[in-house]
């Protein structure tokens, strides 16, 4: 009698995985890729909270100085009077003379970019109003001239301040530590003599020295009044 054919399994696959291992295995893969991404979410924030930091304080330093040269520009033009009827030197005197202490507490809270613009038109007023009459800045040098230029410009004197500043403008360049206030006090100049189309060219001119160091919003400002 043949003997019983015994059944036989094929095993084609391995036992499915229980519930509880499968758990764990997601739980690790799931705590790897927090791990991997929760530094990259940190540091994003962090850039995120730098990067509207900077921008934040940028926007508020330009809007410090827009102020600023606003508050300077209408103390210039006080002095100044209409560039198509300009004032008596007498008028020019008293004017300046009544808003002498405004300019010096404006010095107080001026930025730095503006620092020695200030100073230099302060400088002029002074020596304007010592007593002194026709005694103008001693010197060759470039801050003697600019000063020089400053008291030419608060006078209303826009011509001879063109001939005080031509001198410099060769030398006028960022690797000089007077060369900003040059370029901001030929514009200024500009600005009394009404010659826009030629103030447009130092701008450029300005910008192609100085490039990255250039102070454009400053100088717009500067334009904006010609």
């Amino acid at each position: 009698m043949a003997s019983p054919i015994k059944n036989k399994e094929i095993q084609v696959q391995k036992p499915a995985q229980s519930l509880q291992a499968f758990q764990r295995k997601l739980e690790t893969g799931h705590d790897s890729r927090l791990n991997f991404v929760k530094p990259v979410l940190i540091g994003a924030a962090v850039l995120l909270a730098a990067s509207l930091a900077y921008f934040g304080y940028t926007s508020w330093q330009s809007s410090k100085v827009e102020k600023f040269q606003s508050s300077l520009a209408e103390l210039t033009l006080a002095v100044q009077g209409d560039p198509a009827k300009p004032p008596q030197p007498a008028d020019v005197e008293k004017t300046m003379r009544e808003n002498l202490p405004k300019l010096e507490a404006l010095l107080k809270s001026a930025p730095a970019s503006e620092k020695s613009t200030t100073e230099g038109l302060l400088a002029a007023w002074k020596l304007e109003l010592d007593g002194k009459g026709g005694v103008t800045p001693s010197g060759n040098d470039p801050w003697s001239k600019l000063r020089l230029a400053q008291r030419q410009v608060a006078l209303g004197q826009g011509q001879e301040a063109m001939a005080t500043l031509q001198p410099l403008r060769s030398s006028a360049n960022a690797s000089e530590a007077w060369a900003d206030l040059y370029w901001k006090t030929l514009l200024q100049t500009r600005c009394l003599l009404g010659d826009r189309a030629q103030a447009l060219k130092d701008f450029a001119d300005y910008k192609q020295r100085f490039r990255e160091n250039a102070d454009v919003h400053g100088m717009e400002s500067i334009l904006i009044g010609i």
